[in-house]
């Protein structure tokens, strides 16, 4: 049987179950998963980290390592066990018929070889086919994956690839032999939003064009929502919810299902008058799962003597579109009953400024031949372009922007961790730009602090706790007695809701959300007024984020801290700040409270970081804007406005002027402003990018 010639489903995973063996426990990673993918189909795999979404996809490659093994159920392609073939079958079929798109794209590339020959080894290996329709293969899908020049792009080495370019490589690679089962495990998580958008497109369009069905493994439910055809939510090892993306959505029968949908920032939530919903208690470890439903101990609908009593299994919900539930109640609860609100705040009061930049630039002067082997020339990278805008107290400011657009630039100079090249930035009316973190006081450092991206890069992994706290309170704390420090150090930690306990943890022992509530308790010790928050939820589940977000907010009530939250997801932006500055290489764009940014007019480059946001959402309507190109290099930026390399409204503004002069600061309303060399006329006729469906 040829890869073309199978009519029945292509992939049938039937009551799987996956365990890792250590020298003392077996570890159930995966309990009585099932899933089937018809051809042509894309189905979503979803829940929080830990669920077992990439074990069950290692098992359908059959590559669980030593320690891991089946124990139960069966794995089918095309109707053939893959347990049960030969290894020389198996190495045919993975790569050539069954293809896997990993994270992160550079583990899948040679940083020695050349992109083409990485290429061209698939078919050649696989199907043995010569080294002239290998290179014709590889010039072919380096064009369906639209990158620009692909001759180029085969003579490159991975490193001379941005990031989004590099993993449309590696999508072009798994799309080589045109393979009948792509899996696909977080393969955006790493990418800018836009970026993320032009990936996400072009995996439908190259799935419709090659026939290939997908299994999509991802944490954010609004990719789901616009890649797949149907949905698997996964839940301590189980699939707990399975059908069609519209039953799944817009008629959820798992608890665990509406948990998560509560617990993300959709349109219409807000921090003060319609604040998330989190999730309680934590994510079951593989051997502390309790009797009965693994959901049950968080769960709303809890029923003892009926919820933890022996196994529970999937349930069809009659009428829909295979759809099943792993839940004993689901035709019992009221599922249109509206959310339990959680506790509505009063909007904080803004108060005085706090923090005032003027007319901010940072440059960086690099020699040429240190990159490329030049004459030695120097180049001005300029990374932060006359940036100018103010901070008050108690108030919530997001930075957006993609990737080397200046954001984190702009937070190490304000950090103190560079200083400026020209400019001010006023904090109290103190000039600080020009003072380096090491020749600033203590009380100026604690004014001032950050937390990170990564919770599990910023505590030190032999220190506990709460001696890191400690730590942070000898340095800032002024005069404090030992016993002083201790005091404020179990304080820290009841502000951010850990037991006092976890002191004497050390980093291992906590989850990732409890990691970052640490970073944020170390942020608050020097009594911050201004914290910079970098992507401080990225890393997290979206149970975990909601958590962390409103802890946040809370923290910012109680201490009037001005937050500045740098940030791509533009939901969460929309969820907690008060105002949003939207950057592009170097530049501020647009800035204005979250109702004018995320309104007509926009900045065009608003409007395309607007469209590329996923919304989990079947009501919403959004408008597709996929940005061409990537974002210029700093050292080389293009002239005129920053822009018009990738702008679709360039063509309104006559006689060339983008291209020839940067565009001045424009007031659209009171505090509104952008960037732009459009006419009002021009700008008048934007047309929202998302609408809410009227109900």
């Amino acid at each position: 049987m040829t890869k073309w010639d199978y009519n029945g489903p292509i992939l049938e995973i039937d009551r799987l179950s996956i365990s890792f063996f250590t020298r003392l426990h077996e570890i159930p990673a995966v309990i009585d998963f099932s899933v089937v993918v018809q051809p042509g189909e894309a189905v979503g795999l979803v829940g929080e980290s830990g669920c077992g979404k990439s074990t069950a996809a290692l098992g359908v490659m059959q590559d669980l390592g030593k320690n891991g093994r089946i124990v139960g159920g069966s794995i089918k392609f095309k109707g053939r066990n893959l347990s049960e073939i030969t290894r020389d079958e198996l190495r045919d079929i993975r790569g050539s018929e069954i293809a896997m798109i990993y994270q992160e794209p550079m583990a899948s590339l040679n940083p020695a070889m050349k992109i083409g020959k990485q290429l061209m080894e698939v078919p050649m290996i696989h199907e043995g086919v010569s080294t002239e329709e290998a290179y014709n293969r590889a010039l072919e899908v380096v064009t369906d994956v639209k990158l620009p020049d692909p001759q180029r792009i085969l003579y490159s080495f991975p490193h001379q690839l941005s990031g989004g370019q590099q993993q449309r490589i590696v999508i072009a690679m798994a799309l080589m032999s045109k393979p009948s089962l792509l899996i696909l495990d977080e393969p955006t998580t790493a990418l800018d939003v836009t970026v993320e958008a032009a990936v996400v497109n072009l995996v439908k369009e190259l799935g419709k064009k090659y026939g290939t069905s997908m299994l999509f493994i991802s944490h954010n439910l609004g990719l789901v929502l616009e890649t797949c055809d149907r949905l698997c939510v996964m839940y301590s090892g189980e699939a707990v919810e399975n059908g069609s993306i519209q039953d799944v959505f817009d008629k959820m029968r798992h608890p665990y299902t509406q948990a998560l949908f509560r617990s993300i920032p959709l349109p219409g939530a807000d921090k003060n008058s319609r604040p998330l919903v989190t999730i309680p208690g934590n994510f079951p470890l593989p051997h502390e799962r309790p009797s009965g439903c693994n959901f049950g101990p968080r769960c709303d609908y809890f029923e003892k003597g009926r919820c933890n009593v022996g196994s529970i299994a999937m349930q069809e919900v009659v009428g829909d579109d295979r759809h099943w539930s792993r839940c004993l109640r689901f035709r019992e609860i009221d599922w249109s009953a509206p959310i339990t609100a959680g506790g509505q705040e009063e909007k904080a009061k803004v108060g005085d400024t706090v923090l005032k930049i003027e007319n901010l630039k940072k440059y960086y002067e690099v020699t040429a031949n240190a990159l490329f082997g030049g004459s030695g020339t120097k180049k001005v990278v300029k990374a932060n372009e006359t940036l100018s805008f103010e901070a008050r107290e108690c108030e919530t400011l997001a930075i957006v922007g993609e990737s080397g657009c200046g954001k984190s630039t702009f937070a190490k100079v304000l950090m103190g961790l560079e200083t400026a090249t020209d400019g001010q930035i006023l904090l109290d009316n103190r000039n600080i730009e020009a003072a380096p973190i090491e020749d600033r006081d203590a009380k100026t450092v604690g004014e001032v602090q950050m937390v990170f991206q990564n919770p599990f890069d910023t505590l030190n992994p032999s220190m506990t706790v709460g001696r890191q706290i400690m730590r942070a309170l000898e340095i800032l704390g002024g005069d404090a007695t030992k016993a002083e420090r201790k005091k404020r150090m179990l304080d820290l930690l009841d502000l951010v809701k850990l037991p006092r306990t976890f002191a004497d943890r050390m980093p291992r022992q906590l989850s990732g959300g409890q990691k970052q509530r640490v970073g944020i308790a170390r942020a608050f010790a020097g009594g911050a007024r201004i914290v910079v928050a970098d992507e401080p939820v990225s890393a997290l589940d979206v149970s975990v984020q909601a958590a962390v977000t409103d802890l946040l907010m809370e923290i910012q009530r109680e201490q009037k801290t001005t937050l500045l939250f740098i940030s791509h997801d533009l939901s969460i932006v929309r969820y907690l700040s008060d105002r949003v500055m939207v950057m592009y290489l170097g530049h501020v764009v647009e800035l204005g409270s979250t109702e004018q940014v995320f309104s007509p007019p926009y900045h065009p480059y608003t409007e395309a970081l607007l469209s590329a946001v996923p919304i989990a959402d079947t009501s919403v309507e959004k408008k597709h804007i996929v940005l061409e190109g990537d974002i210029p290099s700093a050292m080389n930026p293009p002239t005129g406005c920053p822009f018009q390399t990738r702008c679709r409204w360039k063509s309104e503004v006559p006689d060339g002027l983008c291209e020839r002069e940067v565009p001045p600061v424009r007031h659209l309303a009171q505090g509104h402003q952008i960037k732009c060399h459009m006419s009002d006329a021009v700008l008048g006729h934007m047309e929202p990018v998302i609408k809410i469906a009227a109900e």
